[in-house]
């Protein structure tokens, strides 16, 4: 009998965001950078950064997605069965796309509520780039949810001195709330990432 190995580790891509982010090439996608409509409960919010390697230089194909929480802190998920929290039809939490040529990338959606369980208002970002093994997990909190972010058990499992890797700043805009939040993939600014 033969012995079983584990397959080999290999990097992702180099054509994920083809079959992942397919509006570039003209295709329609899961999921898009927009992730609300006219109808989406809640404040609308932009989420916007830019994605660095360890060197500082930026990614130009990574893949963020975004999995949140709508306005009301409920998930569109059969798993979050809380029904004194409004589900909005108009809102699924998911959004995925890639990098531009300058490691940019934007959401538009609404700003989380809280989950009513300790945890602050967040939103889940996974982050896939050419050369990763794996994919990595963080998550974005909000720098206006002070009292919130000092009772979330998973932001204060963190050092103080890294918290402000994934905590977004609010900048008010002509256009609107934007929330700024760079993804650093590596090197002294890199951003904290937690496991799945």
């Amino acid at each position: 009998m033969a012995t079983l190995k584990q397959t080999p580790s290999q990097t992702v891509g180099p054509y994920f965001a083809y079959a992942l982010t397919p509006q570039s090439y003209g295709r329609v996608g899961l999921g898009s950078s927009t992730m609300v409509d006219g109808a989406t409960l809640g404040e609308r919010i932009r989420i916007e950064g830019r994605v660095f390697d360890g060197t500082g230089a930026p990614v130009i194909d990574a893949v963020i997605e975004l999995w949140q929480a709508n306005a009301a802190g409920r998930y569109r998920h059969p798993a979050d069965t809380r029904n004194d929290r409004e589900l909005d039809p108009h809102f699924t939490g998911f959004g995925r796309t890639g990098t531009d040529g300058q490691g940019a990338y934007w959401f538009d959606t609404v700003k989380p509520g809280a989950l009513g369980d300790g945890q602050a208002p967040h939103i889940n970002v996974t982050v896939l780039a050419r050369g990763m093994l794996s994919h990595a997990f963080t998550r974005i909190y909000f720098g206006d949810e002070a009292a919130a972010n000092a009772e979330d058990a998973a932001l204060q499992g963190v050092p103080a001195d890294r918290r402000g890797t994934v905590i977004a700043e609010r900048v008010q805009t002509p256009a609107g709330t934007v929330y700024r939040f760079d993804i650093h993939l590596q090197g002294d600014q890199e951003t904290v990432f937690f496991d799945a």
